[in-house]
């Protein structure tokens, strides 16, 4: 089933508690603070049934049409076709969001593959799994992914402090399991579920733990309240923060205050092998989506440079040359990691076809640790102006409007209006409080820094290396001893 735009917005009318700036939420479709990515979220619905992108966005399956994002993948076109789909919604809605609804599914997906891990635990487990990906390639929720916890104290195990620091599990009914605690998540305030899982955690020497538990949490609960930090929207006018205003994914505290969670959405519980699989393979799936979106930001960062010396008349000097060139090396390197990760595609335990790991999480690595220069040197190529430069309110103004207009106007080709909207474009994209939020959230939201290059360390085939050297060298077989 394909929802449309008003169904999604339908679903999340459901009395959920949110509170954001010390208020309560009455309605969070017309919130000034949810309402922008609510609408792009209910866009990427309507786009599905559309005959302009209909055949992008969804696909037929017995009779039946589906999401493009949520389909599991067996085939190189299955992640081509993932890839043309985010595309057109990145086109459509001019510019970028996290939470397209592929990425986050992408992480069961990981579980799919560990289905002898969950039968260690549970024979149930492993069905829980299949059937929750089933449901959500039926029914098309708005899925995302709730990882991150309050951090206590990370020196000490999860039961030697606050024991509702981590999210656990507090009782056992016939029904299900009850779980409280906390968890961060970005658009879990309007979405309608999330794969819920423990973060990296100090096990101790434990085989089982309340806290090593993972479930498909319906966002509908009434026990669930959603403390969401303060958003970008409706801050300044969007005529100059075109991006803020337009593309800002809140973030709540997802408090779990007793939730009941029903057996058949527990996907492994007390079973610290299984949590420990989940947090090394979850992104074998979703760093694909996660770096294309730094793709199509690198975009932007090109055609905010390139727009900007071109208007000036730098185009043409060697220096402003070279800087452009760096920028579109760190385009085309996210590119070929991208490329080279489906190409080089291997089936998973599971079946399906997974990604080249090595390039994908090195491409994640490239993308993420390269931004903040990337952003410097469009910052330097867009030059003093992006910070200088009035807001649309001077420039509409019947007194100092016409002096911008004479300052600002370049040639017959660069009028101030064309000028004054390039120039918010690039501060909103590098200078503001959301390039700030932008760049960080790059940064952790798979993980923090150390874990992608866990990632790289964990797939890159190092043995290869080592045959070579071994060869060249001309060492014995004794070096290798007994591994």
């Amino acid at each position: 089933m394909l929802r449309t735009g008003q169904q999604y917005k339908d679903s999340i009318r459901d009395g959920r508690r949110i509170w954001i700036n010390g208020e309560r939420v009455k309605d969070v479709t017309t919130h000034p603070q949810f309402k922008p990515l609510i609408d792009v979220r209910a866009r990427i619905y309507d786009m599905a049934h559309e005959d302009a992108t209909r055949d992008i966005m969804s696909y037929e399956e017995s009779g039946e049409r589906f999401a493009t994002g949520l389909k599991l993948p067996y085939t190189q076109a299955d992640w081509h076709a993932k890839r043309a789909a985010t595309n057109a919604v990145m086109e459509d809605i001019g510019g970028i969001v996290t939470r397209v609804g592929d990425e986050t599914a992408g992480e069961m997906w990981s579980l799919f593959d560990g289905q002898d891990i969950l039968n260690e635990a549970d024979p149930r487990f492993s069905v829980n799994i299949r059937n929750a990906i089933t449901q959500v390639i039926k029914n098309d929720p708005f899925h995302v992914s709730a990882n991150t916890d309050p951090k206590g104290d990370r020196s000490k195990r999860p039961q030697d402090q606050d024991p509702d620091m981590l999210l656990h599990v507090v009782k056992e009914t016939d029904a299900g399991i009850i779980v409280r605690g906390a968890k961060y998540e970005t658009a879990a305030a309007y979405a309608n579920q999330a794969f819920t899982k423990p973060t990296i955690a100090n096990w101790g020497d434990s085989a089982l733990s309340e806290y090593a538990v993972g479930f498909i949490c319906d966002f509908s609960s009434p026990n669930l309240r959603f403390i969401c930090r303060t958003g970008f929207a409706g801050r300044a006018p969007i005529e100059d923060y075109p991006l803020s205003n337009r593309f800002d994914e809140v973030t709540a505290l997802v408090i779990y205050d007793d939730v009941l969670i029903p057996w058949e959405n527990v996907l492994f519980y007390q079973h610290t092998k299984a949590a420990g699989f989940i947090r090394q393979t979850l992104h074998r799936y979703s760093a694909f989506a996660f770096v294309q979106r730094n793709l199509k930001l690198a975009d932007l960062l090109i055609g905010a440079a390139l727009w900007n010396v071109r208007q000036t008349g730098l185009e043409n000097q060697q220096a402003v040359q070279e800087k452009l060139a760096q920028l579109a090396c760190y385009r085309e390197g996210i590119n070929a990691h991208l490329t080279a990760a489906i190409t080089q595609a291997e089936t998973s335990p599971g079946g399906l076809l997974m990604p080249n790991q090595s390039f994908l999480m090195t491409g994640r690595v490239f993308a993420c640790s390269q931004l903040h220069e990337m952003m410097h040197l469009a910052r330097e190529l867009c030059g003093g102006q992006i910070c200088v430069t009035p807001d649309a309110a001077s420039f509409a103004d019947p007194e100092a409007g016409p002096w911008l207009k004479k300052y600002y106007t370049l040639n017959e080709n660069w009028d101030s209006e064309d000028r004054r909207k390039l120039l918010a474009f690039a501060r909103d994209l590098l200078n503001s409080d959301y390039a700030g939020h932008r760049l960080t959230f790059q940064l952790f939201a798979q993980a923090p820094p150390f874990a992608h290059l866990a990632a790289v360390y964990r797939n890159f085939d190092w043995n290869e290396s080592l045959r070579f050297t071994k060869k060249s060298a001309g060492l014995s077989e004794r070096v290798l001893g007994k591994r």
